[in-house]
């Protein structure tokens, strides 16, 4: 029997952004994000990013806001109000 010879692994690439982190990169720009954009930057349907919003990115410590400006809504993450869980 031999021993197999011990090879250096490569070093690990770097992930991309998970979608979750995407919509929250989004929401942190000062403008904020409409409905679109996060369709566009995450490729969900407008009732999945809602309910993202309301359970993943809250649950990550973030206060999620809206407003209507003209005939659009914008959300925005105002500045963390608790720590991440």
């Amino acid at each position: 029997m031999t021993k197999a010879t011990k090879t250096e692994k490569p070093a690990p690439k770097a992930r991309a952004a998970t979608k979750i982190e995407t919509l929250i990169s989004g929401l942190q720009q000062p403008e904020g994000a409409d409905m679109a954009s996060m369709i566009a930057a995450t490729g969900w349907q407008a009732h999945s990013i809602r309910g993202a919003m309301a359970g993943a990115v809250r649950k990550r410590g973030h206060d999620v806001g809206s407003e209507k400006v003209g005939d659009t809504r914008v959300w925005r993450i105002a500045a963390p109000t608790r720590a991440a869980v």
